[in-house]
């Protein structure tokens, strides 16, 4: 996706990080620190973990943060598989996990739901991935994908059917909007989901 998209797509998770009221945030796929980076200017946010398995991608946000995080900001980062529980990461307010699910194998899904959602138990999760019905907006042909990394991606249907067969498994709430543009007809070129744990 072009910059732009990124960017847009980045305010659209801190504006929804920022409604949810957290203080302690995870940033689960930190690639190089974007996200982390801009929260660490938000207000109201005490302490932000981020976690990438990439060595390499870590490293480049590491000295990112070294440069540019606010004086004071709470920033850890870390290198692990977001589809292993980590008990140290639990009772987190929210995670994020930006343009990350559809990286992983269709296996690894089942594991990253176990570990978030079962084990970890943030209060919010929010998770954006590609809309699939965007794709012919961006130039992407048929039968391709955005990414030579991805796996697979999902139109809306089909990501609202992952989201509430997530919610209804683990004890969520979910809502649905679409992200970085409004296309009459296809939605936005990514799409968010937005989990909150119910109470009990």
């Amino acid at each position: 996706m072009t910059t732009d998209l990124h960017e847009e797509r980045l305010a659209a998770v801190a504006e929804a990080v920022a409604g949810t009221g957290a203080r302690t945030v995870l940033d689960l796929g930190c690639g190089d620190g974007d996200l982390v980076l801009r929260l660490a200017a938000q207000a109201g946010i005490d302490r932000i973990t981020g976690i990438e398995i990439d060595a390499a991608r870590l490293r480049r946000a590491q000295a990112r943060l070294a440069e540019a995080a606010p004086p004071g900001a709470r920033v850890q980062l870390a290198c692990a598989s977001l589809t292993q529980a980590h008990p140290n990461l639990a009772g987190y307010d929210c995670a994020c996990l930006v343009e990350v699910i559809e990286h992983l194998p269709a296996a690894d899904i089942n594991r990253l739901e176990r570990a978030v959602f079962a084990r970890m138990r943030p209060r919010h999760v929010i998770v954006t991935t590609p809309n699939a019905e965007y794709n012919p907006v961006l130039g992407v042909p048929p039968h391709r994908f955005r990414h030579p990394g991805h796996h697979f991606e999902w139109d809306r249907a089909r990501f609202a059917r992952w989201g509430r067969g997530v919610a209804a498994r683990s004890g969520y709430a979910v809502a649905f909007r679409d992200i970085c543009g409004a296309h009459p007809a296809l939605g936005g070129a990514s799409q968010m989901a937005l989990f909150s744990r119910r109470s009990g």
